[in-house]
Parts: C-alpha cells; sequence; structure tokens
C-alpha cells in the first residue's frame, strides 16, 4: 500500500488539481493544509527546502507540485 500526504493551501488551484489526479486514480492519500497547521509547514519547509504547494510525499520520495508522471512513477 503507498502512503501519500499531500501538503496543500486552501486557494492552491495546482493542489485541487493533485487531490483529484489521485482520487480519479483511486489511490487514497492523507493532506495536510499547511495554511492551517503552521507546525507542518515549518516542517515541509525544513524537509524540502521548498514552501511552494502542493508538495506530495509519496513512499518516502517528494514530487513538487502538479506532476501526475512522477506520482505514477513512485506509487507502487
Amino acid at each position: 500500500m503507498n502512503q501519500i500526504t499531500v501538503y496543500t493551501t486552501n486557494t492552491c488551484p495546482y493542489c485541487v488539481m493533485m487531490k483529484n489526479f489521485l482520487k480519479e486514480n483511486g489511490l487514497p492519500f492523507k493532506e495536510v493544509n499547511v495554511q492551517q497547521d503552521p507546525i507542518a509547514a515549518n516542517r515541509l519547509v525544513k524537509t524540502t527546502g521548498q514552501m511552494g504547494v502542493p508538495q506530495t510525499e509519496i513512499n518516502g520520495q517528494w514530487v513538487l507540485g502538479f506532476d501526475p508522471e512522477k506520482v505514477m512513477q513512485l506509487v507502487k
């Protein structure tokens, strides 16, 4: 089973696109809204060095932005 976490904000259209892509492909995921969770936001920046969203962690690997090809490469 894949471990997928999508880090989002309330106003990010690419976050919506990523979540819809995962749903359409039957890939369950956890969502962390970094706009509502500043601790998660700080942890994300420390981990990836990136401030943009969406950032998606798939089985320990990171996808920055909306990149369906990379997502499909990383899922089992």
